[in-house]
């Protein structure tokens, strides 16, 4: 514990140490990969958004789009204990693999990230094989981000135990990562078996994950299995004292932190002028990635949202040939 905590300290120091990036002509550049995040919420499930936000993100020149995941949402009233998350049945989803099938044919060079699937709650088999296929389709474009999600409703409609989601989406990612090595494997663990089995075709890579959450445990699975975090909330009150933690429990396992990929999604209702400086404090921070956001700033048209994405791109390059 003791060491743990020394590690915390010092990775709060050194995140308060300006790591800005200038050219030799003093100017400040955005060297991070910088990402669209979908709006889906706000687009009332229109499979036409999809089409022009995907095609119209990679040609402002985004590096990668992220998609959320919910499969069924819940009426919120008359809850017992209420529902603590912020999505109700009124919220429209598109299923993010079936998405990113789409994108993958309309696209050609931006990632396509999840931001976070609930993983805990699907079939480890089944998204080992729905990833695989994204990820060849698209020419090696997946990142998988995971998390343990928050809403009892829909762990009970598919049928899996939203008591041990954190437990079983710990022996989730090795076992993502042994049927994209490995065929055929034999596994026995808590949650899932696998007899003498694996995918055909397999990926030609190990697909990135990344884990997401905001708790203590969230912090350290991620330290231990992940390849990066996708951090949310308000930069100086959440994201930087949660990298902080990483950070120092990353020392802890002896896991470089270079190697260890931030992401940082924008607050909902941010504009752009202050987007532009949370982009710049998080690389300040260390932060590899961050996803630009759109919802929350009264936008009704898919339109609406590709010209903030794109005001967003112009500033970014005005602040580049400052």
């Amino acid at each position: 514990m003791g060491a743990i905590i020394r590690a915390i300290q010092d990775a709060f120091a050194k995140s308060t140490v300006l790591s800005r990036r200038h050219d030799s002509t003093g100017r400040y550049d955005i060297a991070m990969k910088i990402g669209a995040i979908y709006p889906q919420i706000e687009l009332r499930g229109d499979p036409r958004a999809v089409d022009a936000i995907g095609r119209a993100v990679e040609s402002l020149g985004y590096d990668f789009i992220v998609m959320f995941d919910h499969v069924i949402g819940a009426v919120r009233e008359d809850r017992h204990p209420p529902l603590w998350g912020p999505y109700s049945d009124r919220d429209p989803f598109h299923d993010p693999f079936v998405a990113f099938g789409y994108l993958a044919a309309i696209t050609s060079k931006i990632e396509l990230v999840t931001g976070v699937m609930v993983l805990p709650q699907r079939p480890t088999v089944l998204v080992a094989r729905q990833a695989a296929d994204i990820d060849l389709l698209s020419g090696g474009r997946l990142r998988l981000g995971v998390g343990v999600g928050w809403n009892p409703v829909e762990f009970e409609a598919l049928g899996q135990d939203f008591h041990r989601r954190g437990e079983r989406l710990s022996e989730q990612i090795p076992l993502l990562r042994r049927l994209w090595s490995d065929s055929p494997i034999d596994f026995t663990g808590k949650f899932d078996r696998i007899d003498r089995a694996g995918l055909n075709p397999r990926p030609r890579r190990q697909i990135p994950i990344y884990c997401g959450g905001v708790s203590e445990a969230a912090y350290r699975r991620a330290a231990k299995l992940a390849d990066g975090f996708i951090f949310g909330g308000q930069l100086e009150s959440s994201v930087l004292p949660a990298w902080g933690k990483i950070k120092a429990l990353l020392s802890v396992e002896g896991r470089a932190v270079e190697s260890f990929g931030a992401d940082f999604q924008i607050p909902t209702g941010t504009s752009a002028p202050i987007t532009i400086d949370l982009l710049r404090r998080w690389q300040d921070a260390g932060g590899t990635h961050a996803a630009v956001r759109t919802m929350g700033l009264g936008f009704t048209t898919a339109q609406q949202h590709i010209d903030y994405f794109a005001d967003v791109q112009r500033r970014l390059q005005c602040r580049r040939s400052v």
